[in-house]
């Protein structure tokens, strides 16, 4: 198979481009409307689960996405053809979307444990969770006490320790980080060229030594675990957008996908 520019992977990258050149003319309000939220943030639609892996934060994560995106999905979309191709990569980036969510559930409940004793209801503690908690550049608890100090004396709640601040603060800056990129879909993609070809050889760009994609690829997802329980991510902070339990969604559709396909042998059949 050579190496020409494939139909799919074409139009995927020039998407993704025309989102990346929208979103930076129209910044704050094109990452409202189409990255991903949490569906605790006044800014989450059901239309994000899809629009958000076309959306990047910066030149170099839309460029590193789309060279991946080129470099493996070209000889899998020759393999399978452009339609179950395009389906694969849209599943993965939308499994990429609902681990990262099921993951920050479970992540914002445990923070919000902190501040379990003040009793608020559900809407008291909505309009906490979107208080402004920072500037254009730096997060502000004063922004955010002089928010919330008006729904908690409203509340009636008595007392405010630094526990519960922290809670609340924490929880609200959770809730509104928005998650973008390609990421999750590209994992996926990752994984099934390794199961289509596991003894071809990859390379990290910063480990020159030739590693078989059978191996590679299990190694990367390991490292991008570790330290996403860490808090931290291959490509940066929760707070880049690009988070790594996407990753290891993208990875685990992509993954349960491959061994359906190949245990009904339907990963021989193309769709063109």
């Amino acid at each position: 198979m050579n190496m020409r520019i494939s139909d799919a992977v074409k139009h995927l990258i020039i998407i993704n481009i025309i989102f990346f050149i929208g979103s930076q003319v129209l910044g704050r309000p094109a990452t409202d409307y189409l990255a991903l939220h949490m569906p605790q943030s006044e800014h989450f639609q059901i239309w994000q689960l899809f629009t958000h892996m076309f959306m990047h934060g910066n030149i170099m994560h839309i460029f590193f996405n789309m060279f991946a995106l080129f470099s493996f999905g070209v000889m899998l979309e020759q393999f399978w053809g452009s339609k179950k191709f395009i389906f694969f990569y849209l599943s993965c980036g939308i499994g990429a979307a609902a681990l990262h969510l099921g993951v920050s559930y479970f992540e914002l409940q445990n923070v919000l444990e902190g501040a379990a004793s003040l009793n608020l209801s559900s809407s008291e503690l909505h309009q906490i969770l979107n208080a402004t908690v920072a500037d254009d550049t730096h997060y502000r608890p004063d922004l955010f006490l002089n928010e919330i100090k008006p729904i908690l004396e409203n509340a009636k709640v008595k007392e405010v320790t630094q526990e519960h601040f922290d809670s609340l603060f924490s929880a609200a800056r959770i809730t509104q980080i928005p998650m973008v990129g390609a990421s999750g879909a590209i994992y996926g993609i990752l994984v099934a060229f390794a199961f289509l070809v596991p003894n071809a050889e990859l390379m990290l760009m910063f480990i020159p030594v030739p590693i078989k994609a059978k191996y590679f690829v299990p190694g990367l997802l390991l490292i991008d675990l570790f330290l996403g329980l860490k808090g931290q991510s291959i490509f940066g902070s929760g707070s880049t957008g690009v988070a790594h339990f996407a990753h290891l969604g993208g990875a685990l559709i992509g993954f349960i996908m491959m061994w359906y396909w190949k245990k009904s042998q339907f990963n021989n059949n193309r769709w063109n």
